[in-house]
């Protein structure tokens, strides 16, 4: 694992989509991740930005991921509840013929317990070693913009496999 490669492709990437009013993502996740390792690899925090994250409830997100049940399950990032039918349910109530599905290496999460009125959501994407959760506010055009800034870091990994 080329570490140092992937500090500074994070550096480079949290810099220009991680911040406050005018940035595509209020906050990400970086964690390794490898669903072929043996059960007792404990995925660690590699990267954070935006957020302090407790790691026994970044177990708890691996678990959900490993467990394969996006549709019927909750998951927890920091303070925030998110369920992948809330996603679909905010589709439904817009004027908007879009279809959702799950991808093969990623998903879009919506917050269920926010307090901010335009919404909260995470993007979810795996590479071949991690999980990139890339937090934002907003609905449906903020999540376009999340996707695109959570695509562009892990398209960068993807070129060196990891």
């Amino acid at each position: 694992m080329d570490w140092t490669y992937v500090h500074k492709v994070w550096e480079k990437w949290a810099s220009n989509n991680i911040g406050a009013s005018g940035y595509p993502l209020k906050a990400a996740l970086l964690i390794n991740y490898d669903p072929t390792g043996p059960s007792r690899l404990l995925s660690t925090i590699a990267e954070q930005e935006g957020i302090k994250a407790n790691p026994i409830e970044i177990n708890q997100f691996v678990n959900f991921i490993k467990r394969n049940k996006l549709q019927s399950e909750t998951f927890v990032i920091g303070p925030n509840e998110f369920s992948i039918l809330e996603v679909l349910d905010s589709i439904r109530n817009t004027d908007l013929d879009l279809a959702i599905s799950i991808h093969e290496n990623w998903f879009h999460g919506r917050c269920m317990n926010t307090s901010s009125p335009s919404g909260e959501g995470v993007i979810v994407m795996q590479t071949a070693a991690f999980l990139l959760a890339a937090l934002y506010d907003g609905s449906i055009g903020s999540a376009s913009g999340a996707v695109a800034a959570a695509d562009e870091f892990t398209c960068q990994l993807s070129r060196k496999n990891l």
